[in-house]
């Protein structure tokens, strides 16, 4: 018997089908999207292949492939990536000096060890229906005639805008999305123009992980990242940085940081670094919220609080938080010579109204400037749609009740999954996608088992990759297995251990494949 996570995990609700949109050339089976009634009984689904295809191979697909594989023993998984390598954010997302974290790659590594697990690295699945996205090697249309189930776990490849003027045209403002792929490699991201020898300030708007990630990787000793895996490139730019002081910027209160406090004990930890931040906001804040205070948000208040105290004063580097600020817009330098660079952040201040569980910032019509020479905007990320597959503009996510997605008019689509971040959004840690994937995978095993309706209701069994191998290879392009995938890590190991680093990442899918001439 598999549990079930039902309990345990927020699922998407049914989401207006008028923010809900698919591409002309429909994914969709012929049976209106109804949970029509069952095509085969549970033995006859006992003695089949089960065919699966992944599209992602970050944690919630990896997951997902562990929890099917251990409990169908006849499922085969086939996992599509666009890059040569896989891992996705546990490769491009986790901050470099937290090498634990990545541990997880041991888990994933277990799982392509199965015999019937088999991944397609260099292999993009689905065009994005963004303006000028590059067209994808495969469409979803390519798989589906021979799979019984689509995956859907490509994760979030875009960032949230302020909305606000010179956001796009300032040098020296970018997301934080980009600087965290391009301190770890990914290649995408490896044009991004990083100048940290402009000003002593760099600004960070937004109170979560990733925002504190930002500021650690500004503010700790060069030789402390010198032994994490890093890339070269980005310390080579670290060793020309002038920043001593970081601005991490909310537009509400101490209670609402969305940070945890592993995060904030190591910003409180670094080395010769004072803390700043309003404790008499703190103060106020935690007595008017008094004994509604939830422990775990209590526990990181008293961090807080903590760190106010041991703080000391007048060190070389700094950190702030700061509170009831909403960016207005970016300021650029006036002299010849820096033309077009940013020079200041426009901040409106508020003031917090609503009670405890809706608390809102609300303008007081004050403003103030703060002059910085760096500004990452770190306010979420964002899932984009591919063609052919439903997908809920207004809140960035594939449509889905417990993974098993949703069409335009709310009716579950046989045979079609999400799982991660495009299954719930851009929230939650490793540990988050893991028990999310595993609900995913247990929706998909209960409806294999229970005979209930998937991909092209047929009684033929599925061929799975072979012939989808056979298009990409007709077609001249070059795909990657996990033992490629591995050769690459061997080298990126080797090269980092002549600098004492645990690798040394590839930056370009070039030099990646190059590796496999």
């Amino acid at each position: 018997m598999i549990p079930r996570l039902s309990t345990l995990i927020p699922t998407t609700s049914h989401c207006a089908t008028r923010s809900i949109s698919t591409s002309s050339h429909s994914f969709f089976p012929d049976t209106n999207g109804a949970e029509a009634a069952a095509t085969a009984t549970e033995e006859e689904r006992a003695s089949k292949p089960f065919k699966v295809a992944i599209i992602g191979s970050g944690p919630g697909g990896f997951y997902t492939a562990h929890r099917i594989l251990k409990h169908v023993p006849q499922a085969t998984v086939d996992m599509y990536e666009a890059m040569p390598v896989p891992h996705g954010l546990v490769r491009f997302g986790v901050a470099p000096d937290h090498p634990e974290v990545k541990n997880v790659m041991h888990t994933f590594d277990e799982v392509a060890r199965n015999p019937n697990f088999t991944f397609i690295g260099n292999t993009s699945v689905g065009t994005y229906v963004t303006p000028g996205a590059s067209k994808a090697q495969l469409e979803v249309s390519d798989l589906r005639p021979h799979y019984d189930a689509i995956l859907l776990a490509y994760g979030a490849h875009e960032d949230r805008l302020l909305g606000v003027s010179n956001e796009q045209t300032l040098k020296g403002v970018m997301a934080a999305r980009s600087f965290v792929g391009f301190y770890n490699g990914l290649p995408s991201e490896q044009d991004l123009e990083i100048d940290l020898s402009q000003s002593e300030t760099a600004v960070v708007i937004g109170q979560g992980n990733v925002a504190l990630d930002v500021a650690r990787i500004l503010l700790t000793p060069l030789e402390e990242l010198k032994k994490t895996d890093l890339t070269d490139k980005m310390i080579r730019i670290l060793e020309k940085s002038r920043i001593k002081h970081v601005y991490v910027i909310g537009r509400r209160g101490p209670l609402e940081v969305a940070f945890t406090a592993k995060e904030l004990r190591e910003m409180l930890q670094l080395p010769n670094t004072t803390f700043h931040m309003d404790q008499q906001l703190l103060a106020s804040e935690m007595e008017r919220a008094g004994k509604s205070l939830e422990r775990p948000r209590k526990r990181l208040m008293g961090l807080l609080e903590k760190g106010i105290k041991e703080s000391k004063p007048d060190q070389p580097k700094s950190w702030s938080l700061l509170f009831l600020r909403s960016p207005m817009g970016f300021t650029g330098k006036d002299d010849n010579n820096n033309s077009g660079h940013l020079a200041a952040i426009d901040l409106g201040i508020n003031r917090l109204e609503g009670d405890d569980s809706n608390r809102k910032a609300v303008s007081t019509g004050e403003k103030e400037s703060l002059e910085c020479g760096l500004a990452f905007r770190s306010i979420g990320y964002k899932s984009v749609g591919i063609h052919g597959v439903p997908f809920d503009e207004r809140k960035g996510v594939v449509p889905n009740i417990d993974g098993k997605v949703m069409d335009a008019d709310q009716n579950l689509v046989p045979g079609l999954y999400a799982a991660g971040w495009l299954k719930r959004g851009p929230i939650g840690v490793i540990a988050t996608t893991m028990a999310d994937a595993y609900q995913t995978g247990d929706t998909m095993i209960s409806d294999w088992t229970s005979g209930r309706p998937m991909l092209n209701n047929s009684s033929k069994d599925k061929q799975g990759s072979k012939p989808v191998l056979d298009l990409l290879h007709a077609r001249g392009h070059r795909t990657v297995s996990y033992q490629d995938w591995q050769k690459i890590e061997q080298k990126e190991f080797e090269l980092g251990a002549k600098s004492g680093k645990p690798r040394e990442k590839f930056l370009t899918v070039e030099e990646m494949l190059k590796v496999l001439d």
